[in-house]
């Protein structure tokens, strides 16, 4: 056989998504993803994708990872901070860093490398593979006024942000992407959060909770991951890991660009059919940046790896902010401010 041909093996694996396929957006980057393996390997290196549930539930993707039941999965980090908080930092946490500076943290400055030297714990390796972009505070039973307002309410919120909230009486609950308008419906939450409008749409909330605040805090510019079995991903020939690295930043940029496209036509949808968009207060903004810093120092008190990963975090975003007001949010800003007038 010619030595291009043994070098280059028929691979295949299964990727369970932690999305439903309805949500065609952030589960199909998965399928950006594992089409540009295909194509870029002769069709030799094949990537399944599986919605969630159909393997395995999809707050359960990374453990079905991590103990080779798949060879991968699309997820979010912050879905897995029950294990450790850290997986929250690598994907996003409240006040964060936006899609832009998220991306040149992970690819130009060391970001990748910091988070899979901690995923070695759990056999995992990631790339980043999506991004929806900032995204909204979510939808609510009543209006949300003041910090009071936020005592008591039950909210579907996913992550670190819920202990957050929970610093200012909110029970956070974690529920799948697929359960959250029947929790909403049946008044088993009075809130959720989920992405942004186009999805949001998508899932109905307008019909159980007309109040939709922004911003989403709490996810500036979230990551989506490829997870891989690291085991698995080291056997790979070095052209395939190379395919799989091209792939995934294809399906990041490609996910991005799609929401900025869908999220505005969304919008108008929904405030045209009655959806009362709303501001958090600044009230709650700066009670809940407290509450983030306070837990922050709490969990970096008692967690090495966590403290690394926000530490690193915090310096590229004051960096960041510091080039953005100069250049980046004046342009925005007068640009909004124009289009107003």
């Amino acid at each position: 056989m010619p030595a291009v041909a043994q070098s280059n093996p028929e691979v295949k694996w299964r990727l369970a998504s932690s999305f439903p396929k309805s949500l065609d957006t952030i589960y199909g980057g998965a399928e950006v993803m594992a089409k540009m393996v295909s194509d870029l390997t002769d069709g030799k290196f094949q990537i399944q994708v599986f919605a969630a549930g159909e393997i395995v539930p999809g707050l359960q993707a990374a453990d079905a990872v991590t103990n080779g039941t798949i060879e991968a999965c699309h997820t979010v980090s912050y879905y897995y901070v029950g294990k450790d908080p850290t997986f929250a930092v690598a994907a996003s946490v409240p006040f964060g860093l936006n899609a832009r500076q998220q991306n040149a943290w992970l690819y130009q400055n060391g970001g990748n490398e910091l988070f899979n030297e901690f995923y070695k714990k759990f056999n995992i390796y990631g790339l980043p593979c999506g991004n929806t972009g900032a995204q909204m505070g979510g939808w609510f039973r009543k209006e949300m006024k003041t910090v009071a307002d936020l005592q008591g309410l039950k909210m579907r919120i996913g992550g670190i942000a819920g202990q957050v909230l929970a610093k200012l009486g909110v029970v956070p609950q974690q529920i799948a992407g697929g359960d959250i308008y029947p929790a909403l419906e049946k008044g088993t939450i009075d809130g959720a959060e989920w992405v942004g409008p186009y999805d949001d749409e998508k899932l109905g909330f307008s019909k159980v909770a007309p109040f939709y605040y922004y911003p989403g805090f709490w996810e500036g510019g979230p990551t989506v991951h490829a997870f891989f079995n690291l085991e698995k991903y080291n056997a790979l020939p070095k052209a395939y890991q190379a395919a799989l690295l091209a792939a995934c930043t294809y399906a990041n940029t490609q996910m991005a660009a799609k929401y900025d496209v869908q999220n505005p036509a969304a919008l108008k949808r929904l405030v045209g059919a009655g959806t009362q968009l709303r501001p958090f207060s600044q009230e709650i903004l700066e009670a809940c940046l407290k509450a983030s810093n306070e837990l922050y120092a709490e969990i970096s008190s008692k967690n090495a790896d966590f403290k690394k990963a926000i530490d690193s975090m915090a310096a590229f975003r004051a960096d960041q902010y510091l080039w953005w007001q100069v250049a980046e949010l004046t342009f925005d800003v007068f640009q909004v401010r124009s289009r107003a007038r």
